[in-house]
């Protein structure tokens, strides 16, 4: 581990530190970060997600959900939650109702997958929309409704006049959101979904104003969290970006210029807006993709913690940093100042009391990746062993 340098008799933070986010008092630095898993049958929220997400709670805990779609065209996986129909809204207050019961705090990620979509999952069979006409290329599969994996389509670019309707649908599902209790939302602008395909000039080939420059890249994002933090609050309002990472193909000829071309039209929305965002979440170009193909590295890794703690350094608000951490890595970043929180994913799937075992330094349990993204609403999602204890919760169960 690095050597850490910190202020005179100030205390060094863990992951194990309270720290006050916006208005949420989290007694720990331990985030779940948002990870699809195909559980939601019909994109209807179910009992299988409740007992998921209060199985990951903790008092003063802070919980991301798995991306929730915003509209009809959004989805690119089988059988994700949304949150545009009154029906989604109803099944989610379930779910918020009893991560809150466990005196958790729970955002809802807001998903648009864009041109990571299949005909097979678009409305009368359409053709994926995106920021650009060119298709994803075979280096990358979509999974499909029965398991099996495709190309990905040519998708359809937006016209200039059609994008303040997908900005409306991100408002309302952060509306939505509000409704179904969530404490707030983040708006996912990393991976190679939607919003990263107008940010990257690896896709975005755009000769009107929302292309060419780094500033016209950003438009697409700064509307989406204009229009949204408008609606609900911006302290109730986060984004995540991953201007280093090409998952998708979604790559950028400049990810440290484009990273601060976010970060500072971020900074200047808050002003704009006079209320700061809840947090930026800001993925490790180390992530690996699936868990199998290890994407184009920028430089080396010193190189890449230099990336982040720019960033860091640059945006004016709550840090929060993902891709890969470890325990010691994620004490590492909170004590060295390069970010407030760690959010973990993998590790959370297999070890949904994750902050326990991090405290007593527990040996972790391993990931099944061959049930990620299966329909099964108990194996590889419900079922990983807690330290000692029966892995349900029946407490908040039995109050549901």
């Amino acid at each position: 581990m690095a050597s850490i340098k910190v202020e005179e008799n100030k205390p060094i933070p863990t992951l194990f530190s309270p720290y006050k986010l916006a208005k949420f008092s989290l007694s720990h630095r331990v985030v779940l970060a948002p990870m699809t898993r195909c559980r939601a049958i019909n994109n209807i929220p179910n009992e299988a997600l409740t007992k998921y997400y209060v199985q990951r709670s903790t008092p003063g805990g802070f919980l991301i959900t798995e991306g929730t779609l915003i509209s009809p065209t959004a989805p690119g996986f089988p059988h994700c939650p949304g949150i545009y129909t009154n029906e989604q809204v109803e099944a989610w207050k379930k779910v918020v109702n009893a991560v809150h019961a466990k005196g958790a705090v729970i955002f809802c990620q807001l998903w648009h997958v864009g041109r990571a979509s299949h005909t097979v999952y678009q409305p009368r069979g359409e053709a994926p929309i995106s920021s650009v006409n060119k298709p994803i290329s075979d280096r990358w599969r979509i999974l499909m409704p029965d398991g099996t994996t495709e190309r990905y389509p040519v998708p359809r670019a937006l016209a200039s006049h059609e994008i303040p309707d997908i900005v409306e649908h991100y408002r309302q599902a952060a509306v939505n959101a509000i409704r179904a209790g969530f404490d707030g939302v983040e708006i996912h602008g990393a991976h190679g979904y939607l919003i990263d395909q107008f940010l990257k000039d690896g896709i975005n080939d755009r000769t009107d104003e929302y292309g060419g420059s780094l500033t016209n890249c950003c438009r697409f994002l700064v509307q989406v969290v204009r229009a949204v933090a408008t609606a609900i609050g911006a302290d109730r309002v986060a984004v995540r970006i991953s201007p280093a990472i090409d998952h998708l193909d979604a790559s950028d000829s400049n990810p440290l210029a484009l990273g601060l071309t976010v970060v500072k039209s971020l900074n200047k929305l808050q002003i704009d807006l006079n209320s700061q965002l809840t947090y930026l979440h800001v993925t490790q170009p180390r992530y690996v993709a699936y868990g199998q193909t290890e994407l184009t590295r920028q430089g080396s890794e010193e190189e890449e913690a230099r990336l982040i703690r720019t960033l860091r350094k640059a945006y004016q608000g709550s840090f929060m940093s993902s891709g890969g951490y470890t325990r010691e890595l994620g004490m590492e970043a909170v004590a060295q100042g390069d970010a407030d929180l760690v959010s973990y994913g993998r590790l959370f799937i297999s070890n949904p009391d994750l902050v326990e075992r991090f405290k007593v330094n527990a040996p972790l349990t391993k990931y099944v990746r061959k049930t990620f993204y299966t329909q099964d609403p108990v194996v590889g999602y419900t079922d990983y062993p807690f330290l000692g204890n029966d892995n349900v919760d029946s407490k908040v169960l039995a109050r549901l």
